[in-house]
């Protein structure tokens, strides 16, 4: 099969790669640029643990191809802390518990991550709501969902301290 050139933005570094057009963006992120912390599951978009933020939008990285990122931002859970400091989120999930075998964790960072950036003040509810599209066989949802509402609390009181 013919390949094609694409560029990716991924974390803020540029990838540029020569692949099939039908190559999941999930398999350009893990065998092409090396960031192996997207994870594969069902490959069915169904258990989200491949899910990224591309142009800022959670999207499950095993439904979309890597043509369809050519150009755009993509963001995997080896970008979110900044240096040798956790992102609010990373750390709420260390402080709540949220993660057992941690296969599912990344997709609930990423997703998670693009719900708070959205919409800051989100309500319990609809973190719920949003958590509920992806899977996890371990932890029962609730240390997640407390490590969400966590990571909101902590990302208003910085929004609050930078402008003080």
């Amino acid at each position: 099969m013919d390949q094609i050139d694409i560029s990716l933005d991924v974390n803020g570094e540029r990838h540029d790669l020569r692949l099939e057009p039908r190559r999941s963006l999930a398999d350009a992120l893990r065998e092409d640029c090396g960031l192996t912390g997207t994870h594969l599951g069902c490959e069915h978009g169904v258990c989200g643990a491949c899910t990224v933020l591309v142009d800022d939008e959670p999207v499950r990285a095993c439904l979309m191809f890597a043509v369809q990122a050519n150009g755009k931002r993509v963001r995997t859970v080896e970008g979110m802390a900044c240096g040798a400091r956790l992102h609010p989120l990373q750390q709420a999930f260390i402080d709540q518990h949220a993660l057992q075998c941690g296969f599912c964790t990344p997709g609930f960072l990423m997703l998670a991550q693009g719900i708070l950036e959205r919409d800051p003040d989100i309500s319990d509810a609809a973190i719920v709501d949003a958590l509920s599209s992806n899977i996890c066989r371990c932890t029962g949802y609730h240390n997640i969902i407390a490590a969400v509402k966590q990571a909101r609390e902590t990302m208003k009181e910085a929004r609050c301290n930078d402008h003080a």
